[in-house]
């Protein structure tokens, strides 16, 4: 017991005096969606606050978002990182496979809205921060606007156009039956006003043997013009800047889909690497992360 008296006391002291943590609650659509706000001991209106959005059927309590996020307080940068609610009341940890599928991307860009408000409550100067998936709904929901209400926009090995291409074809190797069938069961009833019909499917996203509604399925493998997030980030006006991982197997091709525009933009959207890092930045890739994330906040706002 005494070892556990003495790590608790070292992560006291590790934590800046003044720095706070709290979870904090908002309604989107009928549903509680929950968020934890960190906060600097320097903490006033000026202090750059970023909102986190995490990636593919995760939460806000994931290593590569509490990572960066207490990396970010340690730099003087408030976070608030949210957790998706992906149609469940409350969601806190992963997505259970056994729960019903029923949400839809609009759903996410829906939510990320919702906190930014929240946000320019409490700091003048708010970003965006989307992982993975949540990178590229962050990119939909910056181009949703003609001017969103951020000063910038921050894109962790976002999804692109190709990995989502990729998804598509590795359906029938991964379950075992093909996609088109399903796809076009989902199509059509969404096409003819029964989104919310349910389906029994092989597959769902990282889900096997799953049920799902038709609006949900087509939603998440039917292909749309949204997938492609350097083309949503090129109709953005606000600063971006993604940063890709040199080892990333889940993305790979982050680079190869935003170094044209970084050298087109003028210097609006900066592509950065990480060396040895994947798709998820563990460990000290945290610490190089927030120190990109800072340079960036440090030159835009």
């Amino acid at each position: 017991m005494r070892w556990l008296v003495v790590a608790a006391v070292l992560l006291l002291l590790a934590r800046p005096a003044g720095a706070s943590e709290q979870e904090l609650e908002l309604s989107v659509n009928g549903r509680t969606t929950l968020a934890t706000l960190r906060t600097p001991a320097s903490m006033g209106p000026d202090t750059p606050l970023v909102v986190m959005t995490h990636g593919t059927l995760a939460h806000k309590d994931m290593e590569i978002i509490q990572g960066v996020s207490k990396a970010l307080e340690q730099r003087g940068i408030a976070s608030l990182a949210h957790t998706l609610s992906l149609g469940v009341d409350h969601r806190r940890s992963m997505y259970d496979c056994a729960v019903r599928h029923d949400y839809v991307t609009a759903d996410a860009v829906t939510e990320i809205a919702a906190w930014v408000a929240k946000s320019r409550s409490m700091a003048r100067f708010v970003f965006t921060f989307g992982h993975s998936r949540g990178g590229n709904q962050v990119a939909r929901y910056l181009a949703a606007s003609e001017a969103p209400p951020v000063t910038g926009a921050v894109l962790l090995a976002p999804a692109t156009a190709r990995a989502e291409a990729d998804l598509r074809a590795s359906y029938g190797r991964t379950y075992g039956k093909p996609l088109e069938p399903f796809l076009e069961q989902a199509t059509k009833a969404v096409t003819s006003g029964r989104g919310g019909e349910w389906m029994d499917v092989p597959g769902f996203i990282y889900c096997r043997n799953a049920v799902v509604t038709a609006r949900a399925f087509a939603s998440f493998y039917g292909a749309d013009v949204g997938q492609d997030t350097a083309a949503l980030v090129a109709r953005t006006k606000v600063p971006v800047l993604v940063i890709a991982a040199t080892r990333d197997a889940v993305v790979p091709d982050v680079t190869a889909s935003f170094a044209p525009l970084a050298d087109s933009s003028g210097g609006r959207v900066q592509l950065d690497r990480i060396e040895d890092a994947d798709h998820f930045f563990r460990d000290l890739f945290s610490e190089d992360v927030a120190d990109r994330i800072a340079e960036f906040i440090k030159q835009t706002r």
